[in-house]
């Protein structure tokens, strides 16, 4: 059960990948920027901030939800709400200044003009615009397959939860 738990939050981390290269896309796409190394090397840099936060982020949804196991609290899907909503709380605020701090260091980089200045421009449209969508990723649709996923296992199993 543990390995099925495991895989279940992996699987949910590595469908957090492909949901920020559609605003990596996007911002390329409106650029005009064609594939290439520096655009690549973006995209990996944008992976492994994405799979990063993604990580924190269901360590959170998991601790409230084992607080309020623990608790004896988790009875109803009510109350997965309510661990999922107070995870959230906790994690809004590093959030944003995770997505503030990578803006504010590769938005000038898209106004710069000089040596080096096309290729990195290349490098930071990709993280620009994967930072933007990875944010809405993990305050919208993770704690909802989360809710998904534990309410599932809370039906199967009612004297586990």
């Amino acid at each position: 059960m543990r390995s099925l738990r495991l895989s279940l939050l992996a699987g949910l981390i590595v469908f957090a990948v492909p949901f920020s290269m559609i605003g990596a896309i996007w911002c390329l796409h409106l650029l005009g920027y064609n594939l290439s190394v520096a655009v690549w090397v973006g995209i990996i840099a944008l992976a492994g901030v994405d799979a990063e936060t993604g990580v924190i982020r269901l360590l959170y949804l998991d601790q409230a939800y084992e607080k309020w196991r623990n608790a004896g609290g988790m009875r109803t899907s009510e109350d997965l709400r309510e661990s999922i909503a107070e995870s959230a709380v906790k994690r809004i605020r590093p959030k944003m200044v995770t997505v503030m701090a990578i803006l504010v260091g590769l938005l000038p980089i898209m106004w710069s003009h000089g040596a080096g200045a096309d290729v990195m421009k290349r490098i930071a449209a990709p993280m620009i615009g994967g930072v933007v969508t990875s944010f809405l990723l993990e305050l919208i649709v993770y704690p909802a397959i989360y809710q998904v996923w534990r309410g599932w296992e809370m039906r199967r199993s009612p004297q586990r939860a």
